[in-house]
């Protein structure tokens, strides 16, 4: 009979071995679970992904417009470029594989007015420089072919957007990091971060400790708070905005057969107010984009009194809301009178009316500002000692986030003792 001390021991080992990992990932939505994937390819290394909720993708992936995106909007060399369209790829392939329904529909972006209309040239120009194949510029007959019901003067075809279910892609992502023997946990959350012996990193959860060689944060509308918490100073700070949708009533979603888009401000990182037809059919408009005073907040009264000290405090707010103050006044309008919202759709769409809509579920962006006001305007990311932190992924990120968690891989795989993966496509 074994004595029971000895079989405490035993037992301590057990727990002790099984709450250490290779890499713990901190974060559940989309990037977080396809860095895991990549991480965990073919079971060279065991990884763990905490998310502080009870379901993955559960806020940015959960509540995005389900695009695909093609990569047309960014500048020529930059990660959100590269990434995306080497991204957009490797998505659809792995839908394809996985029997995840999608569509690769196309998307029409229109311009209403001969302004607009002068800067569609630039935008096809930029598309085909970050090697997006099929662009085509259109009249207004043409247009109509696409998208009967479509406003404006002139537009572009995109023919490699397409959509899909971000929720459903993450769980697909989950279920080949657990085949490759990693792990998930949901409903933890991380408290703090402490050395661990040998250069371990010890996270401190609502559901015990987790020790680990390697620690990825891609903890999205928390990841500034995070990185402070592994000791990461940096000049950024996620400034939460939210966006707010439109439901177009059932009844009238032949207005709207795939994607329509407007000519983006180039003064302004967001793209507007615009037309997406989900994988189920429905038909959202939308969105804006006003400051959340609250990063996990979806409720139109939700309120954090931390969450709004840290983005009114963050000296960057008041210079970007200085540099943008037109803009944003335009937004909040639109955010509170739904005729001002409804008169911005019709740019796009005419025929449509206030009865056509009906409020949806808004989603709240980390968008990350640096201490001058300025949007980054390209995903960040950033290596620490024990630490990978993914600091800036907006749109597209969703659409990248198999190259994104491949980039992050093979910067992680050398410092774990394993070698890099020569076959991916990686975008550094």
């Amino acid at each position: 009979m074994t004595h029971p001390r000895r079989v405490r021991e035993i037992r301590d080992m057990m727990v002790a071995a099984s709450d250490s990992f290779d890499v713990v990932v901190v974060g559940g939505g989309v990037v977080g679970v396809a860095t895991a994937m990549a991480l965990s390819d073919q079971g060279r290394l065991r990884v763990l992904v905490l998310e502080a909720e009870k379901e993955l993708a559960f806020h940015q992936t959960g509540h995005n417009s389900g695009v695909i995106h093609s990569g047309i909007y960014y500048r020529p060399g930059s990660l959100k470029a590269a990434n995306c369209v080497a991204g957009r790829e490797l998505l659809y392939s792995f839908l394809a594989e996985r029997g995840i329904r999608h569509e690769r529909c196309g998307k029409l972006i229109v311009a209403t007015d001969a302004r607009e209309a002068a800067r569609l040239d630039s935008l096809i120009e930029r598309g085909t420089a970050n090697g997006i194949k099929g662009l085509r510029r259109v009249c207004r007959a043409e247009m109509t072919e696409f998208e009967p019901a479509v406003g404006g003067i002139a537009g572009v075809l995109v023919p490699d957007t397409g959509i899909v279910d971000y929720s459903e892609v993450t769980r697909a992502y989950a279920a080949a990091v657990v085949q490759s023997g990693g792990d998930i946990r949901l409903g933890t959350r991380l408290e703090s971060v402490l050395s661990g012996k040998e250069g371990e990193v010890v996270l401190a959860t609502t559901r015990g400790e987790v020790r680990a060689r390697m620690a990825v944060n891609c903890a999205g509308l928390q990841c500034d708070r995070v990185a402070r918490l592994f000791g990461v100073r940096t000049d950024v700070r996620i400034v939460p905005f939210k966006g707010e949708y439109y439901d177009v009533v059932p009844e009238r979603w032949n207005l709207v057969r795939n994607l329509i888009y407007p000519v983006p401000n180039p003064d302004f990182p967001f793209l507007g107010v615009h037309f997406t037809r989900s994988i189920e059919g429905r038909v959202h408009a939308g969105p804006n984009a006003v400051p959340a005073l609250m990063r996990d907040g979806y409720d139109r009264f939700s309120f954090s009194g931390r969450d709004v000290a840290d983005m009114v405090l963050f000296p960057g707010f008041i210079k970007m809301g200085m540099r943008h103050m037109g803009m944003g006044v335009g937004e909040i309008w639109r955010s509170a009178v739904k005729p001002a919202f409804v008169k911005d759709l019709r740019r796009l769409l005419p025929a449509i009316e206030p009865a056509d809509l009906v409020p949806g579920v808004p989603g709240i962006r980390a968008q990350a500002m640096d201490r001058g006001g300025a949007l980054l305007d390209d995903f960040a990311i950033v290596d620490a000692p024990g630490s990978i932190h993914v600091l800036n992924a907006p749109s597209p990120a969703a659409t990248a986030s198999i190259s994104i968690g491949r980039t992050i891989a093979n910067r992680a795989f050398p410092r774990l003792g394993v070698g890099i993966r020569k076959d991916w496509e990686i975008v550094v």
